[in-house]
């Protein structure tokens, strides 16, 4: 009897790419029995991972007491990414780095946002066991850039400047600097999908000490490092008038000798005009003016009074004055004076002809008493020499010729006849006084 065929059963089915097949009811049970949530005393053991977008993300699970049991890894899809060392999942960016009975680890290269998620460690062991590791993608931002509200501003305004941080994730942090100086910015976030956009806002008043300084936004975020861009502010502002006086060098001036003074003026954009005025008063004839100096050639008393520099540009116009006092020639003692004020709104500096003149009248103090004491010490000199003279002419020393004689006697009785004899010669009995 012939045997009857067996009917042949369905062929097998095969996967599309990039999907994997239901699992055998068995496999399908095991599976889901393999959904353990984490907790103490598991044999897995895995870390969560940062990447930036574009990167190597590595993940990795081990076994801490291994005893050959299967390793596997899935995606947030919970489709089989290694089994073992196969990989079911026809994504070529994940590949396999380590496989041993002890771990598993796969690198995921050319990291996108939609890799983020959760991604599962399977160890079929008796209970299975599973444990998750998180991949998170941080995407830095796309561009960062500075609008200024006024090119150019002038001194005294208020300006706004916005930093504008593009399609960032997580949010970006702004900062602001002036120079070396962190300033206070007002920020807004706006969200689209998974990105963030972050504007800041910094409003500044500017002042002439901040033309060229540069204002710069500084981005703190954990996928970037010292992302920033900057701008330089351009301030006008008017006029700095100086007055200097260039002779005479002592700074005292006296009737008869030269006066010349300078005029220096800064400002942006720089002076145009400049001139020379006296104030209250018509400036005298002889004064000659050219450009930014002043010459008087010859001083007198009527020359006293105060000289203006004015300086003027599109901004504004300011002045420095110079107060002219004239004294009179060298042969006398300059009075003293006070130090004369400006009431020019711009800080400027001042010069008075009368600077210098403590110091002449301090040395005209010293030679004064110089003088004093020498005439001291000479009188007490001469009060020294006649005393002297004086005591010299009061000391002496006495003589007389009393007994005389009496030296040369042989005897006692001699000596006594000798001297009485002396005594009744008045003429041998002389004093003497020195």
């Amino acid at each position: 009897m012939a045997a009857r065929a067996q009917p042949r059963g369905p062929a097998p089915r095969r996967a599309p790419p990039g999907r994997l097949l239901p699992l055998p009811p068995l496999l399908l049970l095991l599976s889901a029995a393999a959904v353990i949530p984490r907790g103490d005393g598991q044999n897995l053991v895995t870390e969560d991972v940062t990447v930036v977008e574009g990167d190597v993300a590595t993940i990795s699970c081990r076994v801490k007491n291994s005893d050959d049991s299967v390793i596997q890894l899935l995606n947030p899809n919970r489709q089989t990414i290694y089994f073992r060392d196969f990989r079911p999942l026809k994504d070529s960016r994940f590949q396999l780095v380590n496989f041993s009975n002890s771990e598993l680890r796969v690198s995921l290269t050319n990291v996108s946002i939609s890799d983020e998620g959760r991604y599962f460690c399977q160890l079929y062991t008796d209970p299975p066991q599973e444990i998750y590791t998180t991949i998170t993608v941080l995407v830095p931002p796309r561009n960062l850039v500075i609008d200024i509200q006024k090119e150019i501003a002038v001194e005294g305004e208020e300006i706004e400047l916005n930093c504008t941080a593009m399609a960032s994730r997580p949010a970006t942090t702004i900062r602001w600097f002036k120079g070396n100086k962190e300033l206070t910015g007002k920020s807004e976030v706006e969200q689209w999908s998974d990105m963030y956009t972050v504007t800041s806002q910094l409003l500044l008043k500017v002042g002439r000490e901040d033309d060229g300084v540069p204002v710069i936004c500084l981005v703190d975020h954990p996928a970037v490092k010292d992302l920033q861009t900057q701008r330089y502010l351009e301030v006008m502002y008017k006029p700095q008038v100086r007055v200097s006086q260039n002779y005479p060098v002592q700074g005292l001036t006296r009737e008869g000798e030269p006066l010349e003074l300078t005029c220096a003026a800064f400002g942006k954009p720089q002076p145009t005009d400049m001139r020379w005025l006296r104030v209250d008063d018509e400036m005298p004839q002889h004064v000659v003016v050219s450009g930014s100096n002043l010459l008087i050639s010859n001083l007198n008393k009527t020359d006293n009074g105060t000289y203006r520099c004015e300086a003027s540009n599109a901004v504004g116009k300011s002045h420095a004055d110079y107060m002219l006092f004239v004294y009179d020639p060298p042969t006398t003692i300059p009075p003293p004076t006070t130090t004369t004020t400006t009431t020019t709104t711009i800080p400027t500096t001042i010069t008075d002809s009368r600077a210098g003149e403590e110091g002449s009248i301090r040395s005209v103090d010293h030679a004064v008493v110089g003088g004093v004491v020498a005439v001291v010490v000479f009188a007490m000199l001469c009060l020294l020499i006649i005393l002297g003279r004086y005591f010299a002419r009061h000391k002496g020393t006495y003589f007389t010729h009393e007994a005389k004689g009496a030296d040369d006697a042989a005897d006692a009785d001699t000596a006594i006849i000798n001297a009485e004899g002396g005594q009744n010669n008045s003429e041998e009995k002389k004093e003497y006084f020195i």
